[in-house]
């Protein structure tokens, strides 16, 4: 290089830090694209009930009947635009906003998602919410892809349909909101458990018949979502009884508006999220 010439080539450092931010946007990608697949589905059983329900309401002449299809129109209506605005929201890019958030509401936006697909596999949801319950400075895009990932993988536990509880608790002497979603599938062994949240290390062998799963970079993602937030994620399996994720992260202080830094996700070899195996975590 000549003297006076600048080197515009970015070093080994900002080219990982591309790369990372590239492999992030690809993952929420994917995930968008995996929601939009699952929610066509539900899309087009709501217009269904519109046009079936209209064309009974077109035959038959009594107020009775009419009232009762424009009844199940209204509804099919607000629920398309539930499912409308819950993607709307996962596709918007926030990641540079954390703000308070009603985690209930993440929460229901979450099931609303993926509704059709937990009922196609039998999966009953079961939720605990603790009463008045302090809303969570996080970024509200990214809580949701972790949340939904940690609903995809309970799902995916149970190949035989099952149960997911999903518990939200206020833990008040560390100023968290505790988030644990617990399904009763196979369990993880605990060589494999050790490394759950290592980079591009998976359970399954492979995507599911719906194409979800297999890579193993959603569990290091959450992970990096959740440090990125001076939060924590735990794990506790037991092979045949279960697992359960908890989610650990700080509430809004209603004094404070200045607004957090930018979340970078990164790809770490060594999690600080702590993880364990106790005999049977469907207990608590």
């Amino acid at each position: 290089m000549q003297a006076g010439e600048s080197n515009d080539t970015p070093s080994l450092e900002e080219q990982i830090e591309i790369l990372r931010e590239q492999l992030a946007h690809a993952q929420k990608m994917a995930a968008l694209g995996e929601l939009v697949s699952t929610t066509t589905h539900e899309y087009n059983n709501v217009l269904m009930t519109v046009i079936n329900y209209a064309k009974m309401g077109l035959r038959h002449k009594d107020d009775a009947t009419r009232h009762k299809a424009f009844e199940k129109i209204l509804n099919a209506g607000h629920r398309a635009a539930k499912i409308t605005n819950g993607i709307l929201g996962f596709a918007r890019n926030r990641s540079d906003e954390f703000e308070p958030t009603d985690m209930v509401k993440l929460i229901d936006d979450a099931l609303i998602l993926l509704e059709r697909e937990m009922n196609k596999y039998r999966i009953s949801i079961e939720r605990r919410v603790e009463e008045n319950l302090p809303e969570a400075m996080v970024n509200t895009n990214q809580i949701q892809q972790v949340l939904l990932n940690l609903l995809i993988n309970s799902r995916q536990a149970m190949t035989g349909g099952g149960r997911i509880m999903i518990k939200l608790t206020h833990d008040q002497a560390n100023g968290m909101i505790e988030l644990m979603v617990r399904d009763n599938g196979a369990g993880i062994p605990e060589e494999k458990l050790r490394r759950i949240f290592d980079p591009y290390f998976s359970t399954k062998k492979g995507p599911d018949e719906t194409g979800k799963g297999g890579t193993g970079v959603g569990l290091s993602m959450c992970r990096d979502i959740i440090e990125a937030h001076h939060g924590k994620i735990q794990v506790a399996s037991a092979v045949g009884k279960g697992t359960a994720f908890t989610l650990k992260l700080p509430i809004a202080k209603p004094t404070s508006s200045a607004p957090r830094p930018a979340v970078t996700l990164g790809l770490h070899t060594n999690p600080t999220a702590t993880s364990s195996a106790p005999s049977n975590p469907a207990q608590g």
